[in-house]
């Protein structure tokens, strides 16, 4: 069994954040800019946003479009990535939302719910992050190791509101989060999930009543919902040395609200 390579410290990596020029993603993306990283700002059609961001990272962030959903787009992605920072990328989130909103009562029950907008939520969340992984593996190769941080969330253990697309994709996700870590651990890989609750508040969550808020906020030990700059904070954990013998896992971070 091959020894898993140490990562590099954080502010000597090139990162790609899928999804980085909104919510969670731009988060994300601003916690590794403000520890050091180079960072890739990928995005689909929030164009300013991600160019916005990039401007104010001069030398340490490039804003780069391309669908997930499209392996041909990712490829070209990680080809421009490597060319703006004359590195490999070495660590990876896929944190890309497709088309989802999260909006309490106003969602499809399951009376009504299609499986179209399951195979929307599959292709975005587990097409579009094994598209991503695919592509690194060249640039993890040269790098020497590599980091996959795969965004979920505790609806499948706690589903509070069942948004059935949405939480049923993050499933299958984690799944292919703990096979894709026993596939590629040899190589010096590791691969893991962060998974958040509810988050107060991205542009997702923007549309959640206030009360589902409150009832969160009231089920945690620490009484509060979890912020999106907490959660970044802790995917900057599984890119870290730190975590360099940890893959296959899911760390929750939602205050509590699920205790594993």
């Amino acid at each position: 069994m091959n020894e898993v390579s140490p990562a590099t410290q954080i502010s000597e990596q090139v990162v790609l954040v899928t999804g980085a020029a909104r919510g969670l993603g731009r988060h994300i993306a601003e916690a590794f800019l403000r520890e050091g990283a180079s960072v890739v700002i990928n995005y689909h059609a929030s164009a300013a946003a991600a160019k916005e961001l990039a401007a104010a990272h001069p030398g340490r962030a490039v804003a780069l479009q391309a669908d997930v959903r499209d392996r041909a787009q990712v490829d070209e992605l990680f080809a421009k990535a490597s060319s703006a920072f004359g590195a490999p990328v070495s660590t990876v989130v896929n944190s890309a939302l497709v088309d989802f909103s999260f909006d309490g009562n106003a969602r499809p029950k399951a009376e009504d719910i299609s499986f179209q907008r399951f195979n929307r939520q599959f292709e975005g969340a587990v097409g579009g992050a094994l598209n991503v992984v695919q592509a690194a593996l060249a640039d993890f190769e040269r790098a020497g190791h590599g980091r996959v941080i795969n965004i979920g969330t505790n609806l499948f253990q706690n589903p509070v509101v069942p948004y059935h697309d949405y939480t049923a994709a993050k499933a299958a996700l984690l799944s292919l989060t703990r096979t894709l870590a026993m596939d590629l651990g040899g190589r010096g890989i590791t691969v893991n999930m962060v998974s958040g609750g509810l988050l107060r508040t991205t542009d997702a969550s923007a549309a959640t009543p206030q009360e589902v808020f409150d009832a969160i906020a009231s089920g945690t030990p620490l009484g509060s919902v979890t912020t999106p700059e907490e959660l970044a904070d802790a995917v900057l954990f599984f890119a870290s040395p730190w975590s360099r013998a940890i893959t296959g896992q899911n760390l929750v971070v939602d205050g509590g609200l699920v205790l594993n």
